[in-house]
């Protein structure tokens, strides 16, 4: 007894199968399925699991321009100005905006984000505002909120207590920002107490940790330690950037600490190399952390969003492709097991790191992507159109394929620029 039938795709491993839909669960994957069902056609299309993005900023989503544009393109302004923006925003406008945004995400099949909410202010507007559209949301994306005291949780006038009460209000995850602290004392302090109130709560930690180019902000070493001394389990460190300016004896021990405490890591390649390296002349440091070298070492690295149209980022489309797709440049991960593994980043990776069951196997939820595409590197290539989206067993967006109508000489009538000759 299905629902629905996605006939004949190429899965990301390059087999081909059917894949039979009940309710909102995969009930059967097999090359050929006898059923009496809606049916989706997939032939030729590359169909993965949905895009997911572990860091995200939602509250500041689809604002650019208010109060005024980020003149210097630099982190520091771009804090400044959500500091104005957060206090006169409201809720429903928030509410407004991040809904808008998970619209977008939904038809680029992107199901799951993780959000940042600043519980810096006393009003907590936005985290009153993303509790709201995490619950709107719920029946077709899937939406995780962070603690983040954006101005530091000491640093901030009642900046714990703020994000304490975020807490309790129904945020899921513990955040922090301890390089925007006053001092890396403070800063390391702040990764203790955050910590330890995880650990209290039984709940996950995501933090803000080293988006800065000093190579001397080393708060992801206190991070490894506490994790470890705390036996928490489900920790990731954001950003890293200023791994990249580190030197490589330094690093060499770092990486094994990271990977001994189990946390993941999750760069933003689009922001980070848009942000970081603005002080520098000539050489210009990307600002990407170490990605090859941390996933050789064993931890989960994924690709995240981090802005789209807000006061540090002035573009994006909701697309975790254009996400993997710069990261797969920035990292030269060009080798085609490597950019198969940028694919991943954005789907498998990145659940695994917010704790989902996503995946195209029997029993896991039905939420799944057909992509004008053959493959997982094509589609990095073309970011092409999502021509369906499933969501926990419903169809919730179709998209038309992407060819181009051509009127020239001896040439045929459309042009359309798949082409796989990759794995």
């Amino acid at each position: 007894m299905l629902d629905l039938i996605i006939r004949g795709g190429t899965l990301p491993d390059g087999t081909t199968a059917d894949i039979g839909i009940a309710g909102d669960r995969i009930a059967e994957i097999a090359p050929k399925i006898d059923a009496d069902a809606q049916e989706i056609d997939a032939r030729g299309d590359l169909v993965s699991p949905p895009f997911v993005d572990p860091h995200f900023h939602m509250d500041a989503t689809l604002s650019y321009g208010t109060p005024r544009a980020n003149r210097s393109g630099t982190l520091l302004e771009g804090i400044d100005l959500w500091g104005e923006l957060r206090d006169i925003a409201t809720v429903d406008e928030m509410i407004d905006r991040a809904v808008a945004y998970c619209d977008w995400a939904v038809s680029m099949g992107l199901l799951a984000v993780r959000t940042h909410v600043d519980t810096t202010p006393d009003h907590l507007r936005g985290v009153e505002a993303m509790l709201e559209v995490r619950r709107r949301v719920a029946p077709y994306l899937d939406l995780q909120l962070v603690a983040f005291p954006q101005d530091g949780v000491f640093r901030a006038r009642n900046g714990l207590q703020n994000l304490t009460r975020a807490l309790d209000m129904g945020v899921d995850v513990v955040g922090g920002i301890p390089h925007f602290e006053r001092t890396m004392e403070e800063g390391a302090r702040s990764v203790r107490v955050l910590c330890k109130l995880a650990a209290e709560r039984g709940l996950p930690v995501d933090m803000h940790c080293d988006e800065t180019d000093d190579p001397m902000s080393r708060h992801i070493e206190t991070l490894a330690a506490e994790t470890t001394r705390l036996g928490l389990t489900r920790v990731a460190g954001s950003h890293l950037t200023s791994m990249h300016s580190m030197d490589n004896y330094y690093v060499s021990k770092l990486i094994p600490l990271i990977a001994e405490a189990g946390i993941a890591a999750i760069p933003n390649p689009i922001i980070n190399i848009t942000l970081q390296g603005r002080h520098d002349t000539y050489p210009k440091r990307r600002g990407l952390t170490r990605v090859k070298e941390m996933q050789a070492a064993g931890i989960a690295v994924g690709w995240g969003q981090d802005c789209v149209l807000d006061p540090w980022y002035s573009l994006g489309t909701a697309d975790m492709l254009d996400v993997a797709f710069m990261g797969m440049h920035v990292a030269q991960m060009t080798h085609p097991s490597e950019m198969a593994r940028c694919f991943e980043m954005v789907t498998a990776t990145n659940a695994a790191i917010m704790g989902l069951d996503f995946g195209l196997r029997v029993g896991a939820p039905a939420s799944l992507v057909v992509l004008d595409a053959a493959t997982p590197t094509e589609a990095l290539r073309l970011r092409p159109a999502r021509l369906a989206v499933i969501s926990k067993g419903k169809l919730v967006s179709r998209q038309p394929r992407g060819a181009a109508a051509l009127s020239l000489p001896g040439r045929p009538g459309s042009a359309n620029r798949r082409h796989a000759p990759h794995p």
